[in-house]
């Protein structure tokens, strides 16, 4: 089509998708979006679709892509339900800052509010869990708006972003003039300049530090800002801890690398925040699953938090210095600035908590010698199956907090979960994505039966697509996490917890996708090499011990330093 040619909305809207460098999208069609699927029909060429079973699945197969990718993921869908069913995954991605531009058919531009057919004010449910919301009525405002949409998803703190299309903005007429990708938009500034006197005062503080930790979040994989973030750790000598987002954005096997923070996270990180002088916080919110309490909260630490969101400073801990910047940037800036340091008996210290958490909580969920199986060991048996380099995709429950624990990560961007929203049903389609953006690298999913069986469906994406994804089904016939909740502060009263549940192999097989049942510890090694040395997706459905818990555990309204190793004991030194 040259610039000249009279096109309909629909075809300007492909065609913009494409001229955006989008070769991917996942969805659904229905009625007040056919002409968008008719128009894509003639451009399957240039642009991908994948039809998932249910359009919340679309949301987060989009997600996954997005998250390894670090490009926006598209879905497109249609009004009214098609519309309702992806509110789960426009959350999700807001709190988890998370690009997607999501593309939604609506009834004419007439026929608004007239309660027609299939019709929802999609903009008005949508602006809250979005960057941004536009309805598009016109057919010649579509290129600019997908411009803009892709602009604001992608820049500043990445997060998702919804165009509701008309119906007769979709089939009118245009006059196609080229396609001009959006790189300003007046009072919007998603790159700030550096401030020189932050950077200063940031590094007068880390020089001046004796007991530093530096905090890593899903903002240093978003900036891919790994290589930074490592100088300015072996620079400083400090050690690093990431949140759950944040896994992966240093290798497992560096010295200084220290585990994960928050509730279920390392003894030694949690337990170091109230002894440190100084923290150095990287694109992470301090959310209450990794501050705790915040009154008790590093009482003697001076704070340093770089963001790319200005309105993180002092949202919930109190700062010293924020700088407001992409945390590549502000890294990079930072290194040079900062003094060569060693701080020996600062980590000795993280040693000493490796110790007893090894001691008292690891060994015996990984080394358990005898019973049933427990979380803990087949996630690190799979993780060293694949080499440490495998993409971990989780569900929500303990299936993730062990999976996050025990897997260990030697490549960046590894691992993909939903941490904000706390999203079941999300593992599943979120692999397909994973695995659709990376196709070279393998992907496997770790998900409880619960998580599991609200998107089971996408199992069907797998199969039209041949979506090379490893399922490990953590299986203890309960909703686990909330299991373990009742049994700590309710009294083991399991109200609505216990899971008859089906045959999943069975309802794999019936998909077309190979697996097997792993009844008990012996079994567990072959079948996870059967698994890796699969040509295509495998499941293996692994019976679980119903009473395995996770720990070590902060629990609610508790400091960062009030760990529980077990049911009974407190952490101490």
């Amino acid at each position: 089509m040259s610039n000249s040619q009279q096109i309909t909305g629909a075809q300007a809207l492909i065609k913009s998708l494409i001229a955006e460098g989008v070769d991917l999208v996942f969805g659904y069609p229905g009625g007040a979006i056919m002409p968008v699927y008719d128009a894509l029909y003639d451009c399957q060429d240039e642009l991908k679709h994948v039809l998932v079973r249910h359009e919340q699945g679309a949301s987060h197969a989009a997600e996954g892509y997005a998250r390894v990718t670090r490009r926006p993921g598209v879905v497109i869908v249609t009004s009214g339900p098609g519309a309702t069913n992806i509110i789960t995954g426009l959350s999700d991605a807001l709190m988890d800052s998370t690009p997607m531009v999501v593309i939604t058919g609506q009834v004419a531009s007439g026929m608004l509010g007239s309660e027609a057919f299939q019709e929802t004010d999609v903009v008005a449910i949508t602006l809250p869990i979005t960057k941004w919301a536009c309805q598009i009525r016109r057919p010649e405002d579509i290129p600019a708006m997908v411009a803009r949409a892709f602009y604001i998803a992608s820049t500043g703190r990445p997060g998702p972003v919804v165009l509701d299309v008309a119906k007769d903005a979709q089939v009118g007429m245009m006059t196609w003039r080229g396609y001009k990708k959006c790189d300003y938009i007046r009072s919007y500034n998603p790159c700030p300049a550096l401030p020189a006197s932050k950077l200063e005062a940031a590094a007068a503080i880390i020089n001046e530090a004796r007991r530093p930790i530096i905090m890593a979040g899903h903002g240093v994989s978003i900036a891919g800002a790994e290589d930074a973030l490592k100088a300015l750790a072996e620079k400083t000598g400090s050690p690093v801890a990431a949140t759950l987002l944040g896994l992966s954005a240093m290798s497992s096997d560096h010295p200084l690398y220290r585990g994960m923070l928050g509730m279920h996270g390392n003894v030694a990180p949690n337990y170091m925040t109230n002894r440190a002088d100084v923290i150095i916080g990287v694109g992470l919110r301090f959310d209450d699953r990794v501050a705790g309490l915040v009154s008790e909260y590093a009482p003697n630490a001076r704070v340093i938090h770089i963001d790319i969101d200005p309105s993180e400073d002092n949202k919930n801990i109190k700062t010293e210095c924020f700088i407001h910047g992409d945390a590549r940037e502000v890294l990079e800036a930072l290194v040079p600035m900062v003094d060569e340091a060693r701080h020996d008996e600062w980590l000795a210290e993280f040693d000493r908590c490796d110790e007893v958490e090894k001691k008292v909580v690891i060994d015996p969920e990984v080394k358990p010698g005898k019973g049933l199986l427990k979380m803990g060991e087949v996630v690190s048996c799979v993780s060293k199956a694949f080499g440490d380099k495998a993409i971990v995709v989780t569900d929500v429950g303990q299936n993730q907090m062990f999976a996050a624990r025990y897997s260990r990560y030697t490549e960046p961007r590894s691992m993909v979960t939903s941490g904000g929203l706390g999203t079941m049903g999300f593992g599943l389609p979120a692999a397909i994505g994973a695995k659709m953006g990376e196709p070279g690298r393998d992907v496997v999913l770790f998900v409880g039966d619960g998580g599991l069986q609200m998107t089971l469906q996408e199992l069907g994406t797998i199969m039209q697509y041949g979506v090379n994804v490893k399922i490990v089904l953590l299986n203890n016939n309960f909703l686990g996490n909330v299991r373990q909740w009742q049994a700590m502060f309710f009294n083991n009263r399991f109200s609505q917890t216990p899971m008859l549940n089906p045959d999943f192999v069975a309802i794999a097989a019936a998909y077309g996708i190979d697996g097997e049942n792993v009844a008990g510890r012996d079994e567990l090694p072959a079948a996870i090499d059967r698994m890796v040395s699969h040509k295509g997706s495998y499941i293996i459905n692994v019976n679980i011990d119903a009473t395995d818990m996770i720990f070590p555990m902060i629990a609610p309204g508790k400091a960062v330093d009030d760990i529980l190793i077990d049911l009974n004991t407190k952490f101490t030194l």
